[in-house]
């Protein structure tokens, strides 16, 4: 990418254009994660994501859900559904604000976790091998400022609209 030249100057090159690598990069990530616990354990990205924050940060309502995961609110809440029918999650009702609940792993949703967690991280593994530790950190930096940035300029285009 060229920064001397104005952007309305340039032509938009799809197959350079940071925002679409990232999403085709997160798709690849998702569509063949997505396969290890699907095909595995029958569940989907959604159901995988309220599980992995669930596993990691325990109880939490649909809403924590949605902001830790980037999930819209009705995917969140489809995916708990799911879960509940399955007897993977439970849900409490918070007395303090009951239009939601709290959701919560079952013994068997933890040991769900228990198991899929290893082979997320063998993707990982497998994901980053022949990248040099050092990449790997610059990477991170970049891709820390790159979701916050996003994150900024996603709240100023939502105010923009509103």
């Amino acid at each position: 990418m060229s920064t001397k030249q104005k952007p309305e100057d340039r032509a938009l090159h799809l197959e350079q254009f940071l925002p679409y690598r990232l999403n085709v990069v997160g798709f690849f990530a998702s569509r063949a994660l997505g396969r290890v616990y699907g095909t595995r354990f029958g569940i989907g990205i959604p159901e995988w994501r309220v599980i992995a924050q669930l596993g990691e940060f325990g109880q939490l309502t649909s809403r924590d859900i949605g902001e830790l995961s980037q999930m819209h609110k009705t995917k969140v809440s489809r995916a708990v559904s799911e879960l509940d029918k399955r007897g993977l999650v439970t849900r409490a009702e918070n007395r303090a604000d009951r239009r939601e609940a709290f959701v919560a792993l079952t013994a068997a949703g933890q040991r769900l976790y228990a198991q899929i967690v290893p082979l997320a991280l063998a993707f990982e593994e497998r994901w980053i091998e022949g990248i040099a530790p050092e990449e790997l950190r610059v990477f991170e930096r970049v891709l820390a400022v790159l979701t916050e940035r996003g994150r900024h300029l996603a709240g100023a285009y939502q105010t923009e609209e509103a």
